[in-house]
C-alpha cells in the first residue's frame, strides 16, 4: 500500500490547540465588541418595527437587517460551541445566550405569533458581553442568600407591627387596621413613605397623640436598618466578585510566566531539574 494514503491525520493535540485559539479569538475584544453593537443595532430595529409608518416604508430592509443579525449570532453561538464543546454549557451566560438566540429561531405564526414580542430579549444579551454589567448580575445571583434572610427579618417585623396594629387601631380606623390584610398593606405604605403622613399619620395623631411611638420605631427599622441591609449586602457581594477576579487575574499572569520560564528553559537546552540547577550553583559559587 502507498505510504502517503496511511499518513495519520492531524493529532488529538493539535486539534484541541485549534479550539483553544478559536475560544481565546471568539471572547477576545474584538469580536465581543462587534456583537455588543450588533445587539444595539438590532434593539434600535425592533423598536422601529413597533411603528406602522415605519415598516411601511422600509419593513423589508428592517426584516432583512434583523434576518443578517439573527444569522450572526447563531454564527458565534456556533463557533462557541464548535470551540468548547460540552464545557460551553457549563457557563450559565453560554446558556442564556444559546436560550434567546433559540426562542428567536422559532417561527413566530399561529399559536406561537407570541414569541414576535420576545425577540426584544436579545437585548439582555448585553448583560453576558459587557463585563461590568455581567458583575452587576452575578453580585445579585451571590447576593441572593443573604437577601433572602433579610427579607424574613422584614417580614417578622411586618408580621409583629401588623399585629400590634390590627389590635390597637382595628376599631377606631378600620378602613387601615381592621384586619391583618389592611394592616400589612398600611405598613407597607408607611415603610414606602408614600403619603403616610398625610393618609395615614395625621388623622390618628388628631385621635391618639402617642401614636408616633408606633410609627417612628416602625419607619426607622423598616426603611432605613432593614433596607440598607439589602444594599450592604449587594455591595458586600460586588466586592468579593472583584476580589475574585483580581486572584483569577493574578493566577492566569503565574501561569503565563511560569510557561515563558519553561520555554526559556527548553531554548537554553531543555528543562533542569531541581537537583540539576543546585549543581549549576554550586558550580557558579565554586568558579
Amino acid at each position: 500500500m502507498n505510504a502517503d494514503s496511511e499518513a495519520p491525520g492531524p493529532s488529538p493535540f493539535a486539534r484541541l490547540r485549534w479550539r483553544a485559539r478559536l475560544g481565546r479569538w471568539i471572547e477576545s475584544r474584538g469580536p465581543r465588541n462587534v456583537i455588543i453593537g450588533l445587539i444595539i443595532f438590532n434593539a434600535v430595529i425592533l423598536g422601529l418595527e413597533t411603528s406602522d409608518a415605519v415598516m411601511a416604508r422600509f419593513g423589508t430592509l428592517l426584516l432583512a437587517l434583523n434576518s443578517g443579525i439573527l444569522a450572526i449570532f447563531v454564527v458565534e453561538i456556533a463557533i462557541k460551541l464548535v470551540a468548547f464543546g460540552p464545557r460551553f454549557f457549563r457557563s450559565g451566560w453560554n446558556v442564556f445566550d444559546f436560550l434567546v438566540v433559540g426562542i428567536s429561531l422559532v417561527p413566530a405564526t399561529g399559536p406561537l405569533d407570541i414569541l414576535r414580542a420576545l425577540r426584544i430579549l436579545r437585548v439582555l444579551r448585553l448583560l453576558s458581553q459587557v463585563p461590568r454589567l455581567k458583575m452587576i448580575i452575578e453580585s445579585l445571583m451571590r447576593a441572593l442568600p443573604g437577601m433572602g434572610w433579610t427579607a424574613a427579618l422584614l417580614l417578622l417585623v411586618f408580621y409583629i407591627f401588623a399585629v400590634m396594629g390590627t389590635m390597637l387601631f382595628g376599631e377606631r380606623f378600620p378602613e387601615y387596621w381592621g384586619t391583618l390584610g389592611r394592616s400589612f398593606f398600611a405598613l407597607f405604605q408607611i415603610m414606602t413613605l408614600e403619603s403616610w403622613s398625610s393618609g395615614i399619620a395625621r388623622p390618628m395623631l388628631e385621635e391618639i397623640p402617642l401614636v408616633w411611638l408606633y410609627f417612628v420605631p416602625f419607619i426607622l427599622i423598616s426603611s432605613f436598618m432593614v433596607l440598607n441591609l439589602f444594599i450592604a449586602i449587594i455591595v458586600t457581594a460586588t466586592n468579593s466578585i472583584h476580589d475574585d477576579e483580581e486572584a483569577q487575574a493574578r493566577r492566569e499572569l503565574l501561569d503565563e510566566l511560569r510557561r515563558i520560564r519553561e520555554r526559556l528553559e527548553l531554548l537554553e537546552g531543555g528543562p533542569r531539574t531541581p537537583a540539576d540547577q543546585r549543581q549549576q550553583e554550586l558550580g557558579k559559587d565554586g568558579s
